[in-house]
């Protein structure tokens, strides 16, 4: 018999999902948002909210209403080897290759750097990165602590740290809201759109989830129905929480500017909006916002990268692998943030459109009987454009694709000229299906 869930683990799973979700990328992003956007910024803002909180909110919910267990399932609706290969690249991109080794970044940027001269080596960064992975990879290595050191721990001193700064930004802000810069003059909400993209969180819903799902199962609660209600509740909490953050850390961004002038990322926006503020006490409150906000993070990553590659690769235990994902991101790390972002970008061109398909088919799926050609057609076509916008984001020149995308393929000015190939294609997939003598259902 299921058991009833009472308030308090309700409120502690929600603070959880919000901690997971509230990473490096999160308080980078949208306070450049809000120097670019200026005046724009609620617009600029509200597509940013689309796709930083309200896909991860949906992917979470979906994971609930489909019954399925971990990605690689629900990606094999559409064929099995691409269940295979998407779940491979996700939580490669989400683990060592890209995200968790940008919450070490991050932190030491924000954190350690400004407190150090300009001419400094690479030591520090090297043994910054080998103390904050060495805590990330302890925390991961017993993943049932989870809660109680994420949900009820960090998440509140996080918060704490974060609401001064933004209720003392709003109060005094440090200026008027100036005109939006020339990326942001037109079409300011499908740019905001896509400058969600750079916080990966629909990719990393994939993996959260997983763990939202499992912590609820962990209480004893194992009905269908009730499962969904409660992801329900703690994502509610989760993205109202991620929604007020993102608004007021825009605004701050937006405000800075008749201070500041425009700065080169967001971290220089906090960094010096803080010391504003704060002065030096700001530089040390900005620290520890970051560094609990990446290590959260860094948790949740590890142990849902580690969990998955222990499923396909039994004969390696959990433990091995976070290990071996901790030291492996720790070393990528020491690359440098720039690169990182700049690496970041194309693959998260190419993997999110796919990603956002996938959601919304999963929520479609029984007006369609679950029928595997709308699944595979449908992806397919917009893996297609999407990877190649992804080649194009990295440099490689393709002007004649690129003319012919922008003639022929609606709103790909905007960003998503995979939208209505993707329709298509679900359409097409289910024509296929009906031509079929033994049509195949997935479940």
């Amino acid at each position: 018999m299921s058991k009833k869930a009472p308030l308090s683990f309700i409120i502690a799973t929600g603070l959880m999902l919000f901690a997971l979700f509230f990473g490096a990328g999160n308080l980078i992003f949208p306070a450049m948002l809000g120097q670019s956007a200026g005046t724009n910024l609620w617009s600029a803002s509200l597509g940013f909210i689309i796709t930083g909180v309200g896909l991860p909110f949906i992917t979470i919910l979906a994971f609930g209403f489909s019954g399925k267990n971990d990605v690689q399932s629900l990606a094999s609706r559409a064929h099995p080897m691409f269940g295979i290969i998407f779940t491979v690249v996700l939580y490669l991109s989400l683990g060592p290759l890209f995200a968790l080794p940008r919450t070490g970044s991050v932190s030491y940027e924000i954190g350690i750097k400004p407190f150090l001269s300009n001419d400094v080596s690479f030591l520090p960064l090297l043994l910054f990165t080998i103390i904050y992975f060495g805590l990330a990879c302890l925390l991961s290595i017993n993943p049932s602590k989870m809660l109680d050191v994420v949900g009820k721990i960090l998440t509140p001193l996080l918060l704490i740290f974060i609401g001064i700064l933004i209720v003392v930004a709003v109060i005094n802000p440090m200026g008027e809201i100036q005109s939006p810069s020339a990326d942001y003059s037109d079409n300011s909400f499908f740019k905001g759109f896509k400058e969600g993209y750079l916080t990966m969180d629909t990719l990393a819903a994939f993996a959260f989830g997983i763990i939202i799902i499992n912590t609820i199962k962990d209480r004893g609660i194992t009905s269908r129905k009730e499962v969904l209600g409660l992801s329900i509740k703690a994502g509610i909490i989760a993205a109202s929480l991620l929604v007020i953050v993102y608004t007021a850390m825009t605004y701050v961004g937006a405000t800075s500017v008749e201070k500041l002038g425009q700065l080169a990322n967001g971290g220089d926006v906090l960094a010096q909006a803080s010391n504003h503020f704060f002065g030096s006490a700001g530089a040390v409150l900005l620290g520890l916002i970051v560094i609990a906000a990446c290590l959260t993070t860094s948790i949740g990553l590890i142990t849902a990268c580690s969990t998955y590659f222990n499923k396909i690769l039994p004969a390696i235990s959990y433990k091995t692998f976070v290990v071996i994902f901790s030291v492996f991101s720790a070393a990528v790390a020491n690359v440098g943030l720039t690169k990182l972002i700049s690496i970041t970008v194309p693959v998260l061109t190419a993997l999110y459109p796919v990603a956002i398909v996938l959601i919304v088919l999963t929520f479609f799926h029984s007006f369609f009987k679950g029928k595997s050609e709308v699944y595979l057609v449908s992806l397919l076509i917009t893996a297609f454009i999407s990877i190649i916008d992804g080649l194009m984001a990295s440099g490689i020149k393709m002007d004649t694709v690129s003319a012919l995308f922008t003639q022929y393929l609606p709103l790909y000015s905007e960003g998503i000229g995979w939208l209505i190939p993707a329709i298509i294609g679900g359409l097409l997939g289910y024509m296929i299906s009906l031509m079929r003598s033994d049509p195949e259902e997935v479940y």
